[in-house]
């Protein structure tokens, strides 16, 4: 009779084999955890408990506007003295304008914002800052008085309103005025040009059609 040839028993294990149906399964289990959370991710973006870290988003992810909104109720741009980097006093220049209306009339704001600073303090007396596109501050000062319930968070619209105009801080004693700055990254800037375009825009689609 012939011998049988029989494997060799060289000694070594023979290698696990690979369980293919468990690493199947525990990659689908991980796909349905990720894709479910990505699911309530997107909806809880969605939901109004977000809203301020949705806008704060959507503000930081814009450009800074090219034109503005006029920040008092009933006041055309053309009639805004161009006073942005004027002297005040001997060490400081004014980094903004100042925008004249009767005590009272109301305060809007120029931009689509996150409230983040209401506060009496200062030069500005009476004053709110809004964080608006692109991460810039607003800022209204020498208010009569604040919006009754605006508080620091609160998301605004252009035309939302702030306050009312008024004379506090160091405009005390002047006529009622408001005045409108905005900080950028390389600090102030004037906004009249930009209040003057959006007039302009107004004119342009309001004329003869």
């Amino acid at each position: 009779m012939l011998a049988m040839d029989l494997p060799r028993d060289n000694g070594k294990p023979e290698p696990p084999r690979k369980d293919y149906a468990r690493a199947a399964r525990t990659f689908t289990a991980w796909a349905i955890v990720l894709i479910a959370g990505a699911y309530l991710a997107a909806w809880a973006w969605e939901q109004p408990f977000m809203a301020k870290p949705r806008m704060g988003w959507e503000l930081a992810r814009m450009d800074p506007p090219e034109t503005l909104s006029m920040p008092v109720s009933d006041v055309d741009a053309s009639r805004i003295a161009d006073t942005f980097g004027a002297p005040r006093g001997a060490d400081r220049q004014h980094e903004g304008v100042d925008i004249f209306a009767p005590r009272g009339t109301d305060v809007l704001s120029a931009t689509p914002g996150i409230v983040a600073s209401i506060r009496e303090t200062g030069l500005g007396g009476r004053q709110v800052w809004i964080l608006g596109p692109a991460r810039e501050r607003h800022y209204y000062a020498h208010l009569d008085d604040w919006a009754e319930g605006l508080a620091v968070g609160d998301i605004v619209l252009p035309g939302t309103v702030l306050g009312t105009v008024g004379d506090t801080g160091n405009a005390r004693g002047t006529p009622p005025h408001l005045h409108y700055g905005i900080y950028g990254a390389d600090g102030a800037y004037d906004p009249l040009p930009l209040l003057l375009a959006a007039a302009g825009r107004l004119e342009q689609d309001d004329g003869p059609r």
